[in-house]
């Protein structure tokens, strides 16, 4: 490890007399009273807008850039109104007296103007987290230039290092790399979703080669851009060699189920076993794929529930694919009747109803067949064909409260048993038989 201990306090000394010495004068006090006053007035300002600006309806029939602009700008009305408060008052001791005695008035007007500028460049980005990250590190380097402290602590920050093998690692080294990738992955984040755009609006690709295109187009990018990053701050990247190692029992070991429903997801996006907007079954789970991840996919219940279902259960599991290669499906009704029924005639009825049904399909005729002679019942089965699986439920019962409705009319009836219970001497032992009315 090297370290300059020597800078580091040289530093922090010539810093501690620098303040002392501007804290010592009355002018310093002065100086402050003016920039808490601004701050106050500034705070105002900014409240009695808010209470009387619209800022949904703010310049709404202004093209776009400029819409955009006045919104940042009256967002942003106490640091526009502080930076112009202390400028007036910077300006009137400048006259009043010596420069120097400002000295606290100019920091304090150039930190106010530089976090308007980075206020309104980081305002085109969306994601909260990174405009506050890139907004403060932009801010803090802003306020070490204009005290003239930059360079003294670009010194410091590169004078801590450790050497692994051929890289040394500095804190200078470590904020200069992750500033780049912060910007590279940005930049990846914006070409991929451009790129996804043009992707998915391509009518002559599946779904599923779209998905596929759109990932090994993400993981692309995503290595170009940590390699030009890595690369850009100094770093070699056959230095990184002896981590491989380390990377390597860390998937085998903890990515191992990350690594797995990743291959998969590649695997099912290759063979177009499912694709987006399939009706499957897997286990208990039925519904439609909404959703291809890299880690699952989404199953959408059609009741609001959605399934995230990993990738892996999808190649070692089994699967009903309802519309993998025809979306017709096949309606099956189970019934029974009792024996005082002509057979023929409850299938023929059955099959006309099942035919009249809207949606059953004209080419494929429906099928009843007598599949058993139970014991206080005939059993038939009720086929019919759907052109899609959506909704299968609700054609059957529309199907079966029809049959209930002929059976009604002919004077078919359906068996059901009848439970009696008899009390022998008014005390237990109780004897149940069962009885089916014919």
């Amino acid at each position: 490890m090297d370290m300059d201990f020597n800078g580091v306090i040289e530093f922090l000394q010539t810093t501690a007399r620098s303040v002392g010495a501007e804290v010592a004068s009355p002018w310093f006090y002065l100086q402050f009273g003016l920039i808490l006053i601004a701050a106050g007035l500034a705070y105002a300002a900014q409240a009695a807008v808010r209470a009387r600006v619209d800022m949904t309806s703010l310049a709404m029939s202004w093209p776009l850039p400029l819409r955009h602009f006045v919104r940042v700008m009256v967002g942003s009305t106490s640091t526009a109104t502080f930076t112009v408060l202390v400028i007036a008052a910077r300006i009137i001791m400048i006259n009043a007296t010596w420069p120097s005695r400002s000295y606290l008035l100019m920091v304090a007007a150039k930190l106010g103007f530089a976090w308007l500028v980075i206020r309104l460049v980081t305002s085109v980005l969306r994601n909260a987290f990174i405009v506050r990250v890139v907004s403060v590190s932009a801010w803090f380097i802003a306020a070490l230039s204009i005290i003239g402290q930059l360079d003294a602590t670009v010194d410091m920050l590169d004078s801590f290092a450790i050497v692994l093998g051929g890289l040394r690692l500095t804190p200078l080294l470590a904020i200069k790399a992750g500033a780049l990738l912060i910007v590279a992955l940005w930049l990846t984040n914006i070409a991929s979703n451009f790129i996804e755009s043009r992707i998915t609006s391509a009518t002559d690709l599946t779904p599923s080669i779209q998905v596929l295109l759109v990932k090994m187009i993400r993981m692309g990018l995503l290595v170009v851009a940590i390699v030009i990053a890595l690369s850009t701050v100094g770093i070699n990247l056959s230095a990184l060699a002896v981590f491989s190692g380390a990377v390597g029992v860390g998937i085998g070991i903890g990515l191992q189920k990350i690594v797995a429903n990743f291959i998969s997801g590649i695997i099912l996006l290759a063979d177009k076993s499912v694709k987006p907007g399939d009706l499957v079954t897997i286990g208990d789970s039925s519904g439609r794929i909404s959703a291809m991840k890299t880690r699952y996919i989404s199953v959408a219940a059609g009741d609001g529930r959605e399934f995230l279902i990993p990738n892996e259960d999808l190649v070692t599991q089994k699967v009903v694919n309802w519309t993998y290669t025809d979306k017709n499906t096949l309606v099956k009704i189970p019934f029974a009747t009792n024996y005082d029924a002509d057979p023929r005639v409850v299938c023929k009825l059955a099959a006309e109803i099942a035919a009249a049904a809207p949606r059953a399909l004209k080419g494929k005729p429906p099928n009843c067949i007598l599949t058993e002679f139970g014991e206080v019942a005939m059993k038939f089965s009720l086929t019919f064909w759907i052109a899609d699986p959506d909704g299968m439920d609700h054609v059957k019962s529309e199907v079966m409260l029809a049959l209930w409705e002929a059976f009604k009319r002919e004077g078919i009836r359906v068996p059901y048993p009848v439970r009696e219970i008899r009390i022998r001497g008014g005390a237990l032992p109780v004897e149940t038989t069962v009885e089916v009315p014919n």
